[in-house]
C-alpha cells in the first residue's frame, strides 16, 4: 500500500509540473505561435481534475519494468495518458484524431506536456527511497 501511495503522489507532482508547463506555453503565447488553441487558465477547477488524474496515472510506475532507468521509465509511461489524450478525450470531444482540430502541432504539445509528467514523477520518486 505504501507504494501505491508514493506512486500515486509522484504523479500527481508530476501532474503539477505538467499542467504548469501547459500554462506557461499558453500563457506567453508559445502555443499559439505554433497555431494551437491551447492556452487554459491556472485555476483550481483545471487543476484539479489534472492532479488526481496525474496520481491515477502515477500508479502505472509498480509495473516492474526498467526499474534502473526510472527516467527512462517515467517517458514510457508517460505514453499511455498521451495516447488517451490524442485517441479517446479529443475524438470525444471533437477535436479530432489527435486534437488536429486545435492546431495540426497538437499531437507533439501533448506529447512533450505529458513527457514533463512522465519525467517529474519518475524525479520524484527518488525522494523517498
Amino acid at each position: 500500500m505504501r507504494k501505491l501511495m508514493i506512486y500515486f503522489a509522484a504523479g500527481s507532482i508530476g501532474a503539477v509540473a505538467n499542467s504548469l508547463a501547459l500554462w506557461w506555453l499558453g500563457y506567453y503565447r508559445l502555443t499559439a505561435r505554433f497555431d494551437i488553441a491551447i492556452a487554459p487558465h491556472l485555476s483550481p477547477e483545471w487543476m484539479y481534475p489534472r492532479i488526481v488524474w496525474g496520481g491515477i496515472w502515477g500508479l502505472l510506475f509498480i509495473l516492474p519494468m526498467l526499474q534502473s532507468r526510472l527516467l527512462l521509465k517515467g517517458l514510457i509511461i508517460s505514453l499511455a495518458p498521451t495516447a488517451v489524450q490524442l485517441l479517446v478525450f479529443f475524438p470525444q470531444a471533437n477535436k479530432g484524431l489527435g486534437g488536429t482540430e486545435l492546431g495540426i502541432y497538437t499531437p507533439i504539445l501533448v506529447l512533450l506536456v505529458n513527457g514533463i509528467w512522465g519525467l517529474a514523477a519518475a524525479l520524484s520518486l527518488r525522494f523517498p527511497r
